[in-house]
């Protein structure tokens, strides 16, 4: 089993390349009249730059670049992330001159093959959703989120009414709460029960006429469907509530099951992770949102509409929430969503979410006797364990997490749900080859031996990479951040 693999050793710092007199460009004689220089007191002869040659940049930067890990490395089995391969036909249409160089201040008339595409899209994934109004303006999945319960809120306002109450299940998306404060709610949590399912009793108790609606996560951060999910829709549907469903795990359902057929009124989709976006690190997301036909005026303006043969853009919505983000959402990666669609088809798609599927439960299968399995029943497209085991040896699950760097494996996410003490959640993904979970499978299964034989080697991880363990606590609160010349 190699010990590491898509790491390169210490990359030195730009400045320690530096020779005097070195240089990476040469500027061609001057062909315009000199010009004095502005004040001296402008200038910084002092400020020591690198000096350094064209060759010695690139490969510095190409280094350094190297130390990121990314899904085009290795195994990145991130929960609750849908960190799958990207297919690179995606960046090559989205990087087209046709897209690449429009503008948003074009007139329609000269954008009707984006505006198409966009058209195609909402319509898409209305199909898929079940819901059949779609806005694809949000920005990433909290921003879906938002869109989503500004308009449950608009949806009783448009009643007369104000209600204060949201429901949210304790296995919901932790970013779930922090929107319900942004327009106003008060979030009332309802409990998981022993199965993994939405505890029923607690849900209708919570039940009343100041609940405007419901987010929940279907499957949930616990890897899980919802079996209850008709009779939630149920109760909340009985008090007029709306519900709001998380779609950051569609990657489970595309083309298997419909949220609206389920119940669900609202849904946001991550392009950036379902439909493989380019996702991580920060990089722009596309949250659209989907809903059912009647709270379609509710949608942010503007929408793509087609009238005849033609398509264009709709601002007459007098009950829209307004604009959520400036002009139509992240159109590249619109693009980078539509692609992926066409090339899956109908029939891809559908194969997509049950090989993510399959490959969680794979990993759930293999793994279960040598970590604890809260909830031992078929998960979706990620499965949690829990590292109590480990933790009885004084092997948590931080350092499993670091352990699996050494084998140039992406740690899971950790400690998330928080429900689950010392909580793996693995997500490995439909895009990952039977012979790469194997590998994760026995890694997993070297720590876990190890934290019983040696458990001083886990703690100590990681071994191979260019920076060691760290005082994690102390490098947020007191990053180094400047370079000091000796």
């Amino acid at each position: 089993m190699p010990e590491t693999f898509g790491f390169v050793p210490r990359e030195p710092l730009i400045f320690e390349h530096s020779v005097p007199g070195r240089r990476g460009v040469e500027l061609p004689p001057l062909d315009v009249p000199e010009a004095e220089l502005p004040p001296e007191e402008y200038l910084r002869d002092e400020l020591p730059l690198p000096e350094v040659s064209e060759v010695e940049v690139v490969r510095h930067f190409t280094r350094l670049s190297q130390l990121n890990f990314a899904v085009d490395i290795g195994f990145y089995p991130l929960g609750s992330c849908t960190m799958k391969y990207n297919p690179k036909v995606n960046d090559a249409i989205a990087n087209l001159p046709g897209f690449l160089h429009l503008h948003p201040y074009q007139d329609e008339a000269t954008v009707q093959g984006i505006l198409q595409l966009m058209y195609e899209l909402q319509e898409w994934l209305g199909e898929i959703a079940g819901l059949p109004a779609v806005t694809l303006q949000p920005s990433a999945g909290a921003h879906g989120e938002l869109t989503g319960v500004l308009i449950i809120h608009a949806y009783h306002t448009s009643k007369g009414r104000r209600r204060h109450v949201i429901l949210v299940p304790d296995s919901a998306h932790g970013t779930n709460p922090a929107t319900v404060a942004m327009v106003g709610y008060r979030t009332v949590s309802i409990p998981t029960g022993p199965d993994g399912n939405m505890d029923l009793n607690a849900l209708n108790s919570a039940l009343n006429d100041d609940v405007a609606g419901l987010m929940i996560t279907n499957p949930s951060t616990l890897g899980l469907f919802e079996e209850h999910i008709l009779e939630v829709a149920e109760a909340i549907h009985s008090v007029d509530g709306l519900i709001y469903m998380d779609g950051a795990n569609m990657n489970a359902m595309v083309g298997v099951a419909k949220p609206g057929d389920l119940g669900m009124d609202i849904l946001h989709y991550n392009l950036h992770k379902t439909f493989s976006v380019p996702h991580g690190g920060g990089g722009p997301g596309a949250g659209a949102t989907a809903v059912r036909a009647d709270l379609a005026r509710f949608l942010p303006v503007p929408v793509v509409v087609k009238q005849d043969d033609r398509y264009t853009l709709d601002y007459d919505r007098p009950e829209s929430i307004g604009r959520v983000r400036a002009f139509y959402g992240n159109v590249n990666n619109i693009v980078r969503g539509y692609v992926y669609m066409r090339m899956l088809g109908r029939e891809g798609l559908e194969d997509m979410s049950r090989t993510a599927v399959l490959n969680a439960n794979y990993i759930r299968a293999h793994l279960k006797d040598v970590y604890d399995l809260p909830y031992d029943r078929l998960c979706k497209h990620e499965v949690v364990f829990s590292g109590k085991r480990q933790a009885k040896k004084g092997v948590r699950t931080l350092d499993i997490a670091k352990r699996l760097i050494d084998f140039g494996i992406h740690p899971p996410t950790i400690y998330f749900p928080l429900i689950i003490e010392e909580a793996l959640m693995i997500e490995p993904t439909e895009t990952e080859s039977k012979a790469t979970l194997d590998h994760f499978i026995a890694v997993m299964r070297r720590i876990a031996e190890e934290a019983e034989t040696d458990p001083d080697t886990v703690r100590s991880a990681p071994h191979v990479t260019p920076v060691r363990r760290l005082d994690e606590a102390r490098a947020a609160r007191r990053p180094v951040v400047r370079w000091t010349p000796e």
